[in-house]
């Protein structure tokens, strides 16, 4: 037998380009489909929606859940209660501003006032649904101005400042025993001479207006 013909008919044999340019090709439910990673875990939601569980890579670091307690940041303190008290006339039961958290000199100051059971108003609105008293809210506001008011780049007296009068007052929502209620009263026009200002209002629980007006506030002696 030749060497020649031996290779042609030798299974290992070498098929040249153009003879696999002519070779049919496989139907395409025969064809070779890659297979797909299945999930490494697939469950129910109470939606009905499958929930997948994602695969950690290898390497990948896992971090455990920020518990609730730690998520959120404390208000920051740019006045304490000593400051406050040290400003406002006012004491117990009738200092409604527990700090101030933003102040810019002679515009507006932001305030809050940490509403809880405590508070001796609530034994009386109501025992069975403890809600902040609404002219409650509208003084702690006025006080939130009166810090605005009493200092001296708006000519205050830091003797003693009145409530003169408010106009477009709106109760949004209730504020209730265990709220944070985050007032921001701004200062939209002054009259120095006479000592009268008029100030824009807003208080908030978390993103959710609550109250809202305008306010007209006056500084002097008595």
């Amino acid at each position: 037998m030749e060497p020649a013909a031996a290779m042609s008919r030798s299974p290992c044999s070498i098929i040249s380009p153009a003879s696999l340019s002519t070779a049919p090709l496989l139907p395409a439910r025969l064809a070779v489909r890659p297979r797909r990673r299945a999930p490494a875990f697939v469950a129910p939601s109470p939606s009905g929606r499958p929930l997948v569980a994602r695969r950690a890579a290898a390497g990948d670091k896992v971090e455990a859940e920020t518990p609730i307690e730690k998520r959120f940041p404390p208000f920051p303190t740019v006045m304490d209660i000593n400051q406050i008290r040290d400003i406002l006339p006012h004491r117990f039961p009738f200092l409604l501003v527990d700090r101030v958290i933003d102040y810019k000199p002679g515009e507006y100051a932001v305030a809050i006032k940490n509403v809880t059971i405590n508070d001796n108003f609530f034994p009386g609105h109501f025992p069975e649904r403890p809600i902040m008293p609404g002219v409650l809210m509208v003084e702690a506001m006025a006080q939130v101005g009166g810090i605005v008011m009493l200092q001296p780049e708006v000519g205050g007296s830091r003797e003693n400042f009145f409530f003169a009068g408010m106009d477009k007052v709106r109760f949004r929502k209730p504020v209730i025993a265990g709220d944070t209620l985050i007032m921001r009263m701004t200062l939209i026009k002054l009259q120095k001479r006479f000592g009268i200002a008029k100030m824009e209002g807003k208080a908030y629980v978390g993103a959710d207006l609550v109250c809202e007006g305008e306010f007209l506030m006056a500084t002097g002696s008595e």
